[in-house]
């Protein structure tokens, strides 16, 4: 049996048309505007002529024939951009237009303009930016490329920055494994292989490919344009200096990332110098210049203050002068019946005359600034922050018996130990720190040791300012417990069970480093700063005190008496019951350290203990499971990782517990009966594919190898 041959499929024609014998079909489907509008199309097609021909239909009159028109269904935006191009005298009216000619009748206007529409796709974002790039590398502008294509040169930009994303993550994005939000989001670093790093970190957890926690993980050895190291350098001179910030063209990023931080720290210390130079030549006996310095620095110094400087024998003269005219036009005025409004122009200049007598410089005594010194540092905000006016115990004035004794004994030492130490000069960034690098992989004995004496110290001395902190909010129980300290020095004279120090014996603990920087500081340090303002002369005291209201006297009060709290654990000092009591005194606050704030991180806890203690906090924390996922890492990676998953717990090292605490809320954070299998899908969930895929299987001696291989890398 012979096969029936396949009908062959007959084109419509192309066909020049005269664009007058053209109109607009009224069974065009498109009726909303969008995308580009008609006179940027015309715009276009008057560049680069008409690069899609229109679709037409013959117009027939009432016995069938044509009359020699055309109606347009699909195509109606291009004829109608050529409309403007003719109204602008720009194309003949007659002008030949390619048109696709449909005759055949098999289909409705409707549906072959309905066709054209919905069948036509969306240029790639991927094709664009290669589109934009070759245009790029033609030689064309990024404004010259956005004028064409009528975008903003912003989005040009956007699409030329994806050149920086690796040619493997872009594939990825081809093939739809990636979402365009995670590749504008790898764009800020330029770095391929650090791209590629972190998304192998987190291509097996949906939950950590957010664009936002890949931006942290490009950034995070960055330092941001608003931190106020990058404020006080400006990005002009770093740039200037070499250096190269990461900017986010697809969010707003405040500045962008500035990315090599020792440059910036060098840049810092260099400006800081000679801004200290420039205020020491102010006739300041010494100046010291940091970014921070630590808590409690100027503990034991008295401070001198500027005054108002005194008139010129000019300026006293002239006072006199416009405030007798002043006090004469005034008396003049009150007699008289009618406004006049000279008068009241002259009153208020010879006014603003006097109130600018009264608002004379601050000044120091030259004297005084002979014997003190500043502290020049940076504020919250970049800006140069100068506290002067510090005088140390050694430049006091000492009386001349005195000095002639010292003088015997070698009058100079005190002068020269200054010059050594830079008391006599500019110091910047001079405050030592303790102790080296206690992240090491150091090697160790099994099991729990205690906590080093210095990190009890540190974390006590946290506990000890927030508690402080807690106190001074309450000022009810901060006066009950003055009065307790007061009652047991009274009636059981040695006794010292109060953790309150009532002769105001406050310690700095300015050997903890960072602890200017917390939040429980700076609120302590601004309550103090703005009672001390409004402090009179000491012999002005008492009556000061007794104007105040009793709320303003109870808040001083519970201010100075936080002050004096001290539950800071140290070796050659026990204390067991004033501990006691500092703990019984959080229970009434209704303090605790997680609610003030404190959480553990790789600085202040996880990166100073061995490895057997950060193993226990996750396990405390999170379960056994979810510690036996990190306890074949280095020191350094481990920490970094129980770090993370101690996020948002309420776990606490024992010296930041209060007295009967457990560890955590084990009803909230650990339970007993915890399977493999919810372990996985709880926490390990959580963590990234290579700690999760260990957790999923009994692992071999092969698998640890690889398991230490991945985690050293």
């Amino acid at each position: 049996m012979a096969k029936s041959a396949i009908q062959k499929i007959a084109m419509n024609p192309s066909e020049n048309i005269a664009y007058d014998k053209l109109v607009l079909s009224q069974q065009n489907v498109r009726r909303v505007k969008d995308g580009v509008t008609i006179e940027q199309l015309a715009e276009d097609i008057g560049r680069r002529k008409l690069l899609q021909s229109l679709n037409v239909r013959p117009v027939l009159d009432g016995n069938g024939d044509e009359t020699g028109s055309y109606e347009v269904p699909a195509g109606g935006r291009r004829y109608l951009a050529l409309g403007i191009l003719v109204k602008q005298k720009r194309l003949a009216k007659n002008e030949p237009i390619p048109c696709i000619v449909n005759r055949s009748g098999t289909t409705s206007a409707e549906e072959d303009s309905l066709a054209e529409n919905v069948h036509r796709e969306n240029l790639h974002p991927l094709d664009q930016f290669r589109a934009f790039k070759a245009l790029r590398e033609q030689g064309l502008d990024v404004e010259e490329i956005a004028a064409r294509f009528f975008v903003s040169a912003a989005t040009v930009k956007q699409r030329l920055r994806l050149a920086s994303v690796s040619p493997k993550l872009l594939e990825l994005y081809e093939k739809d494994e990636i979402r365009l939000e995670q590749i504008m989001a790898f764009s800020i670093s330029d770095v391929h292989a650090r791209q590629e790093e972190v998304w192998e970190r987190i291509s097996g957890n949906p939950h950590m490919q957010e664009p936002y926690y890949i931006r942290r993980l490009l950034t995070e050895t960055t330092v941001r344009a608003d931190d106020r190291r990058a404020v006080y350098v400006g990005a002009e001179a770093y740039e200037a200096a070499g250096g190269v910030i990461l900017r986010d063209l697809f969010e707003q990023d405040s500045g962008g990332w500035f990315q090599d931080a020792a440059l910036l720290e060098h840049l810092v210390f260099d400006r800081l110098k000679i801004d200290a130079e420039t205020i020491r030549a102010d006739g300041w006996k010494w100046v010291e210049a940091a970014i921070s310095f630590p808590y409690g620095h100027t503990s034991g110094m008295r401070r001198v203050y500027a005054e108002p400087a005194e008139m010129s024998a000019e300026e006293i003269a002239r006072y006199d002068a416009v405030k007798a005219e002043y006090d004469a036009l005034d008396a003049r005025y009150a007699e008289m019946e009618d406004a006049d409004q000279e008068i009241e122009d002259r009153l208020d200049k010879l006014g603003a005359e006097l109130d600018g007598f009264g608002d004379r410089p601050q000044v120091y005594d030259p004297a005084q600034k002979a014997i003190a010194g500043a502290f020049v540092t940076l504020g919250v905000s970049g800006q140069l922050q100068v506290e002067a006016g510090f005088v140390r115990p050694e430049d006091e004035p000492r009386a001349e018996a005195d000095g002639s004794d010292e003088e015997a004994d070698g009058g100079d030492r005190d002068a020269s130990q200054s010059d050594e130490n830079g008391a006599n000069g500019i110091v910047v960034n001079g405050r030592s720190t303790n102790g080296g690098s206690e992240a090491t992989d150091e090697p160790e004995e099994e099991g729990i040791k205690p906590l080093p004496e210095r990190l009890v110290f540190d974390l006590t001395a946290q506990k000890t300012l927030a508690l402080r902190n807690a106190l001074a909010n309450d000022v009810d129980i901060a006066f009950v417990a003055v009065l307790h300290a007061l009652v047991l020095q009274v009636f059981y004279r040695f006794a010292k069970d109060s953790c309150l120090e009532v002769t105001l014996a406050s310690n700095s603990f300015g050997q903890v480093q960072g602890l200017a920087e917390t939040a429980w500081a700076k609120e302590i340090a601004e309550r103090h700063e703005a009672w001390g303002r409004d402090m009179p002369d000491s012999d002005k005291l008492w009556d000061f005190l007794l104007g105040l209201g009793e709320a303003s006297r109870k808040a001083l009060f519970a201010h100075c008496a936080s002050l004096s709290l001290n539950a800071v654990v140290e070796p050659w000092n026990r204390r067991p019951g004033a501990l006691t009591h500092a703990d019984a005194l959080a229970a009434t606050l209704g303090f605790d350290m997680v609610t003030a704030g404190w959480e553990p991180t790789v600085d202040n806890y996880l990166g100073r203990v061995t490895k057997a203690r950060i193993v226990q906090a996750v396990r405390e924390a999170r379960g056994e499971d979810s510690a036996q996922l990190i306890d074949h890492m280095k020191k350094d990676l481990m920490a970094r990782e129980a770090a993370r998953l101690l996020e948002g717990s309420t776990w606490l090292p024992e010296p930041l517990r209060l007295e009967g605490d457990a560890a955590v809320d084990a009803g909230e954070t650990v339970t007993e009966d915890v399977t493999d299998e919810t372990a996985l899908d709880g926490d390990a969930a959580d963590l990234p594919a290579f700690l999760a895929d260990t957790a999923s299987e009994e692992p071999t001696v092969a698998d640890e190898e690889t398991d230490q291989l991945e985690a050293a890398e």
